[in-house]
C-alpha cells in the first residue's frame, strides 16, 4: 500500500472548494421572498375558490394573502412550506397552497410542486392530488384542540411516506396560521410555558367506576371486525386477502391509560406502596403513564427485548413525541382500584423532564397495528386514543411576565425527527440487508487475495452482487444516489444544514455515508463498481449480451483518454446552471439515466425512455459505456476520491512493460498502457487481482508456474537416476534350491 501524493491531494481540496463555493453562490442567489407569492401569481383566485375574484396584499406580518370577492373576504391562502420545514424524500418541501376560512375550516388545498419522484412510484399523481383536496373542509380548531389528530388520515399504499408528511404540514401549517389571525377563536400561543400545573394536594383516592366516568382513565377497543375492515379500507389486496382470525366480535385490543404521576389517580390504581416507589423511581420533573391492554393484540410486543424500543405506540402532544425504552418501562402485577378490570398487560412507563411533555395540556397514545402481507413485508395502520386530564386536578400557575416568542424551528424540528425515526423504524428490515452487504464488501475489499484467488468463483460471487444491488437496492428501495444529491447538500450548507431533511430515506443516507467513507480507502470504484444500480445495469446486460456473442468494441487509447474528461465536463456545467437555478439545473440532470431505469422502471415519456434505452444499447458495445464517459455523479465522486489514503491493488514490475495483460483485460479500460491504474476510472472490480494471482494469464505467474514444473521435473529425474542406480548397486538374490 501506497500513500498518495501530497500535492495531489491539495489539488484535490481546491478543487472541492470551488464546487462547494458554486454551490453556495447557487443557494445565495435563491429567493427569500414567501413563497405564496409565487403560486399566488400563478393560479388566478376563481380557480382556487369557487366566487373570488381577486387577492389581497401579502399580511406584512405573517406569509398569507387575502382572497377576496370583490371587497368581501372569503379567507386566506397560504403555502404550508412559508409555515413549516418539513421536507420529503427528495430533501425539499412538498408544497401545498391552502385557503382557510375565517372559521378556521379549509376552503382549499392544493398540491402545488413537489419533488418526490421516488416516492410516487407507479402512483398516479392525480390519486395524490384528489387525497390532498380531500382536505377541503377540515375544521382546524378541532385539530388544534386533538393536537393535529382530530381526523382520519388516509393512506395510498406506496406513498405512506409523502401522504404523512402532506398531512403534517397542512395541520401544522393551518393551525399556525389560524392562531395567529385568531381564526375561529384561536389564539396565538407563545413558549412561555404552561398556564397550569398539577394539583399535588390532591390525593383522594377514588374506585375504578369513577375513574373511568370522569376522564382519568381513557379507553380505546377494536374488536376483529373493526380492524379488519381498517385495513379492507386501505385497498391494499394483500392486506385485505389476511384477516385477522375469529368471530368480527371477538376483541382485538382493549388498551386504557391514566396519568398516574398525578397523585389522586396514582393512588387509587397503584396503592400506596407502589406509588411510593414511582416517586422514588421519577425525578424532579418527569411524569409517569399507565398503560393497560387485553385482547388478541398486545400494544407491546416482542420487538423491545431485543431492540430496547416499544415500537408499536408512541405518545403525542403537538409536535413532540415520546417514544419509550426498555429502561422508561417498569411492569405492574395489578390495579389495586375497587372494581378495576383484569388486564393481561399493566406497565408503566417514565416520561422524561426533558421530553418537553405537559401534563396539563391534552395528549394521545398512537398504537400501530401491524399485518404481514409478504414473507418479511408490514402494511400498518394507527389508532389514537385521546387524554385529557380532569379539570380537578389542576390549578393555575402564575407566571412572571415575558416576551412572546415563536417556536416554528423547535416544532419543526421535533416534527421532522418524528417522521425520519417512524420512517427508520420501519425500515429495519431493508437497513439491515444494506448493512450486510456493505460488511460483506468490505470484507472483500480487505481480504482482496483470498477473495480473488478462484476467478470461477469470484466472478459469480460479483455477478451475484450486482443482482442484489440492481433488484434490491434499484428498483425494490429505490436506493439510487444521484448528482442532483449534491446539489441538495451544497444548498443545504448554506441554507441551513439539517440532518432531518437527509434521515428520511434511510437506505440513501447509509449508502452516501458508506461512499464517503470508501473515497478514503478506495476511491469512487467501491459505489461506481458495486453499490450503483445502473451501474449494476449495464454491467449485468453486457454479460447477457457477451453470451450471445454480440461484438464488443475497444476504442482506440487516444480517443478513450479524451473521451474521459466529458463527465467533467458534464458535472462542472450542472453546477454552473445551479448558480443560475437549482430547478434549471435539475432538469439537465436528467443526463442521469437513473430516475428512468431504475426509480421509475421506465414508466416514463417516451424521449427519457429512449435515452435511457440508447445509453445501455451502445453499453451492449462499450461495457460500462456511461459510466466512463457520461456519468456527472462518477465525476463528482472521482474529485474527492484522489484524496483516497491507500492504493490498494497488488502490481508486479513487468505490469505495462513489457506486459498488457491486465490493460487490456480491464474492462473500462482503467489501466495505462505503461501499466499505471488511473484511480479516477477504476471501478474496484478487482479483475486485474484475479489475473495477478492466475498461473495461466499473468505472465509473471506464468513463468514461475514453468519454473517451478521445471524443477519438479528435474528433481523426479534426478529422484528416477538415484533409484536407478541403488537398483543397479544391490547384490544379487540367492536362488533358494530345495534339497
Amino acid at each position: 500500500m501506497k500513500i498518495s501524493s501530497l500535492p495531489s491531494q491539495l489539488f484535490t481540496i481546491l478543487l472541492v472548494q470551488i464546487v462547494f463555493l458554486f454551490f453556495s453562490f447557487s443557494a445565495l442567489a435563491q429567493t427569500t421572498s414567501p413563497i405564496v407569492l409565487k403560486f399566488t401569481s400563478q393560479i388566478p383566485a376563481a380557480e382556487l375558490v369557487e366566487g373570488a375574484t381577486s387577492y389581497g396584499p401579502i399580511n406584512p406580518q405573517i406569509p398569507v394573502v387575502p382572497v377576496l370577492k370583490g371587497d368581501e373576504l372569503l379567507g386566506y391562502a397560504y403555502v404550508t412550506s412559508d409555515f413549516v420545514g418539513t421536507t420529503g424524500y427528495s430533501g425539499k418541501p412538498i408544497h401545498v397552497l391552502v385557503v382557510i376560512d375565517e372559521d378556521a375550516k379549509l376552503l382549499r388545498a392544493e398540491l402545488v410542486e413537489h419533488s418526490e419522484p421516488i416516492v410516487l412510484i407507479g402512483i398516479p399523481e392525480r390519486k395524490i392530488r384528489a387525497l390532498t383536496a380531500s382536505y377541503q373542509g377540515l375544521d382546524i380548531v378541532a385539530e388544534a384542540a386533538a393536537s393535529g389528530s382530530g381526523h382520519d388520515l388516509q393512506i395510498i399504499s406506496g406513498a405512506t411516506v409523502t401522504i404523512m408528511i402532506i398531512d403534517d404540514s397542512i395541520v401544522r401549517a393551518s393551525i399556525k396560521v389560524a392562531r395567529a389571525l385568531g381564526l375561529g377563536g384561536l389564539v396565538e400561543t407563545t413558549s412561555n410555558g404552561p398556564t397550569r400545573t398539577l394539583n399535588m394536594e390532591e390525593a383522594n383516592v377514588s374506585d375504578w367506576s369513577t375513574l373511568a366516568g370522569d376522564g382519568s382513565v381513557r379507553r380505546l377497543t377494536l374488536d376483529v371486525g373493526q380492524i379488519n375492515e381498517a385495513f379492507e379500507s386501505m385497498g391494499d389486496p394483500r392486506a385485505i386477502a389476511r384477516p385477522e382470525p375469529g368471530d368480527p366480535q371477538d376483541l382485538y385490543i382493549d388498551m386504557q391509560v391514566a396519568l398516574i404521576s398525578a397523585p389522586a389517580i396514582g393512588l387509587s390504581l397503584l396503592g400506596e406502596a407502589e406509588y411510593n416507589n414511582l416517586t422514588d423511581w421519577l425525578n424532579e420533573g418527569d411524569q409517569a403513564i399507565l398503560v393497560m391492554g387485553r385482547g388478541q393484540y398486545s400494544f407491546k410486543g416482542s420487538g423491545y427485548v431485543r431492540g430496547g424500543v416499544f415500537d408499536r405506540f408512541q405518545l403525542i402532544q403537538g409536535d413532540i413525541s415520546v417514544r419509550f425504552r426498555d429502561k422508561q418501562h417498569r411492569r405492574l402485577g395489578g390495579l389495586v382500584a375497587d372494581g378495576a378490570p383484569t388486564f393481561t398487560e399493566t406497565d408503566i412507563f417514565k416520561i422524561p423532564a426533558d421530553a418537553g411533555f405537559d401534563p396539563t395540556r391534552p395528549w394521545r397514545i398512537q398504537l400501530l397495528a401491524q399485518r404481514s402481507v409478504g414473507a418479511i413485508e408490514k402494511v400498518f395502520m394507527t389508532f389514537d386514543l385521546g387524554y385529557k386530564l380532569p379539570e380537578k386536578y389542576l390549578m393555575p400557575l402564575v407566571l412572571p411576565p415575558s416576551e412572546p416568542q415563536f417556536a416554528q424551528a423547535e416544532e419543526d424540528a421535533a416534527a421532522r425527527a418524528e417522521l425520519w425515526k417512524r420512517i427508520w423504524q420501519n425500515k429495519k428490515i431493508e437497513i439491515g440487508v444494506l448493512v450486510a452487504m456493505l460488511t460483506i464488501l468490505t470484507g472483500v475489499f480487505f481480504f482482496q487475495v483470498q477473495a480473488t484467488k478462484n476467478a470461477r468463483a469470484f466472478y459469480w460471487f460479483r455477478m451475484s452482487f450486482l443482482v442484489v444491488t440492481l433488484v434490491f437496492l434499484g428498483w425494490s428501495q429505490n436506493a439510487q444516489l444521484s448528482v442532483v444529491n449534491l446539489m441538495a447538500l451544497g444548498t443545504s450548507l448554506i441554507s441551513g444544514f439539517n440532518w432531518d431533511t437527509f434521515l428520511l430515506d434511510p437506505l440513501v443516507f447509509i449508502l452516501w455515508v458508506s461512499v464517503a467513507v470508501a473515497l478514503l480507502f478506495w476511491g469512487r470504484g467501491a459505489f461506481c463498481g458495486w453499490l450503483c444500480p445502473f451501474g449494476a445495469l449495464q454491467e449485468l446486460t453486457n454479460q447477457i449480451a457477451r453470451f450471445f456473442k454480440v461484438p464488443q468494441w475497444r476504442l482506440p487509447w487516444g480517443l478513450h483518454e479524451r473521451l474521459w474528461p466529458i463527465k467533467y465536463i458534464i458535472f462542472l456545467g450542472l453546477v454552473a446552471l445551479s448558480m443560475i437555478s437549482i430547478p434549471l439545473a435539475e432538469q439537465f440532470a436528467e443526463v442521469e439515466p437513473f430516475k428512468t431505469s431504475i426509480i421509475l422502471k421506465f414508466a416514463r415519456a417516451w424521449p427519457f425512455v429512449l435515452f435511457a434505452t440508447v445509453i445501455l444499447g451502445l453499453g451492449l458495445f462499450i461495457e460500462r459505456f456511461y459510466c466512463r464517459y457520461l456519468c456527472p455523479l462518477g465525476a463528482a465522486l472521482a474529485i474527492p476520491a484522489r484524496m483516497r489514503m491507500f492504493d490498494w491493488l497488488k502490481r508486479y514490475k513487468e505490469c505495462g512493460s513489457p506486459c498488457q495483460t491486465c490493460a487490456k483485460d480491464c474492462f473500462v479500460q482503467a489501466i495505462h498502457p505503461t501499466g499505471e491504474i488511473n484511480p479516477n476510472e477504476c471501478l474496484s472490480c478487482l479483475n486485474c487481482q484475479v489475473l495477478y494471482q492466475d498461473d495461466f494469464k499473468c505472465p509473471v505467474r506464468i513463468m514461475k508456474r514453468k519454473k517451478r514444473d521445471r524443477l519438479a521435473q528435474s528433481t523426479a529425474l534426478s529422484g528416477a537416476a538415484m533409484d536407478q542406480m541403488i537398483s543397479n548397486s544391490s547384490p544379487p538374490k540367492k536362488e533358494n534350491k530345495n534339497v
